[in-house]
């Protein structure tokens, strides 16, 4: 079986399937929480429990492959990987082939996660493409119809922005992110719902619309992926599919694309 880890900067999934099983839909999946301090071992204990509950033992993993973003989380994930299931994980970075092109000055600034998302994107969807991936930040990525990558958006992500305003207002409490009745609040929270929700909405469809008008395409399909994407696929139409698989799917992609590696 194949261990694909995705290190975020709020969570790590652990993902497992057989080379034989659909690659869009990983076997088993697990998270927890990015901490760097955790260490390999501690990592395997909890690891153990949730694989031994679907009865995997540990000697089924013959091959891994992470992609970080939380370089202090990386050692201990591939000591991990070695210590415990006998494999050198493959790490995605400048090292690995991708079988896309990264067309920015400096290519190694571009987060291994962005680089997995537009792979497998490009893979599945085909075309050009924009990828809108809802996590610690929320990025809006740009893949032409080679694969390529072209560059993209950064911009705080939903629950950091609601956690900004609650610390930096005194009166006003921090709210679940969740799609209010009216856009108009009548009351605080429904407000501060209203602000986040439709802000965010608004914010999609504008950036969007730029980037279309900016690349030339007016047809490009949106991709989203990341914890809170279902919340904004009925309610924004440029979002054409939530694919919550992304990032794994396109681990197993590059695993296959570098496996002689490993």
């Amino acid at each position: 079986m194949l261990l694909a880890i995705d290190v975020g900067n709020t969570n790590i999934v652990f993902a497992l399937k057989n080379k034989e099983a659909d690659k869009d839909q990983p076997l088993y999946k697990w998270r927890i929480s990015s901490k760097p301090s955790k260490t390999a071992d501690e990592y395997m204990v909890w690891l153990t429990q949730l694989m031994a509950l679907e009865n995997i033992t540990p000697d089924v993993v013959s091959g891994a492959i992470i992609a970080s973003v939380v370089p202090e989380c990386l050692f201990p994930l591939q000591r991990l990987c070695r210590k415990y299931f006998s494999t050198e994980a493959l790490i995605v970075d400048d090292s690995l082939e991708l079988g896309i092109e990264v067309k920015l000055p400096n290519p190694k600034e571009v987060g291994a996660d962005r680089l997995v998302n537009a792979v497998a994107a490009h893979k599945k969807y085909g075309g050009s493409l924009v990828i809108i991936d809802f996590g610690t930040a929320t990025t809006f990525d740009v893949i032409d119809t080679n694969g390529d990558y072209c560059g993209g958006i950064i911009a705080p992500g939903i629950n950091l922005s609601v956690d900004a305003l609650h610390a930096a207002a005194a009166k006003l409490p921090r709210v679940a992110v969740e799609k209010p009745a009216k856009v108009i609040g009548t009351d605080t929270v429904s407000a501060i719902q209203s602000g986040i929700y439709f802000g965010y909405i608004s914010m999609i469809e504008g950036l969007i619309l730029r980037i279309r008008e900016e690349f030339g395409a007016s047809d490009m399909a949106v991709i989203a992926t990341g914890g809170l994407a279902p919340l904004f696929k009925g309610a924004v139409d440029v979002i054409e599919q939530v694919d919550q698989e992304l990032t794994i799917t396109g681990l197993f992609d590059i695993y296959e694309l570098n496996k002689d590696m490993g």
